[in-house]
């Protein structure tokens, strides 16, 4: 008995004194850098316009965390860019949060209209949201109409009614933009083609709720 006592005695004390050394300058407790973003996550400006960082704010805690940017906003280009800021924390753990510059270009037309609301997928009456940033911008939550889908991109009605999803990095990072687009019965009725990964090649029509 006093055998067995002794090998289970050696083990524990190999396995504590292995967890000292694989553990070794590492905190049990870290605190995960926050960020807040100052000015809001969709911004945008008219084409030829000037873009000024809002900027962003980290913290560990009590204590400040410097933020690295990335990205580059061509104001010359109607578009939507993308912003990005991460922070590291003493432990080496990051947060990461982005910002969605849009640079739009729009004319008279397109920019009395509204085409903000709810629109059916005709197969399945699930709706997309179109909700009004700017003068001939929107941002769409689930432009194709899938159930349960939360994904968010920003459309453009540039003039008249013609309507389109500009290749762009979309909320959920992945690229996503609009084909085959059908705008002749908006507002009332839309079609168009996603073009993305998670999606298939049919052409989806929409009626305005």
């Amino acid at each position: 008995m006093n055998r067995y006592f002794k090998l289970i005695f050696v083990f524990v004390f190999f396995l504590l004194t292995s967890c000292e050394k694989d553990t070794e300058g590492i905190s049990f407790l870290t605190e995960f850098p926050v960020l807040k973003m100052k000015g809001d996550e969709y911004f945008t400006l008219a084409k030829g316009g000037s873009y000024t960082e809002p900027g962003v704010t980290a913290k560990e805690g009590e204590t400040d965390l410097t933020v690295t940017e990335s990205g580059t906003v061509n104001t010359a280009v109607a578009g939507v860019y993308i912003k990005g800021y991460s922070a590291v924390n003493k432990d080496g753990y990051s947060a990461t949060t982005k910002r969605f510059v849009v640079v739009y270009s729009t004319d008279a037309g397109a920019a009395a209209n509204n085409l903000s609301g709810k629109y059916a997928r005709s197969t399945n009456s699930v709706l997309a949201e179109w909700i009004k940033l700017a003068p001939g911008v929107y941002k769409v939550v689930n432009p194709g109409g899938a159930p349960g889908a939360t994904l968010t991109v920003i459309a453009f009605n540039p003039t008249g009614f013609v309507i389109d999803i500009p290749n762009q990095v979309s909320s959920d990072g992945s690229e996503t933009s609009s084909d085959l687009e059908d705008y002749s019965a908006m507002p009332k009725t839309y079609k168009w083609k996603i073009v993305n990964p998670g999606y298939g090649p049919a052409v989806r029509t929409f009626n305005k709720q």
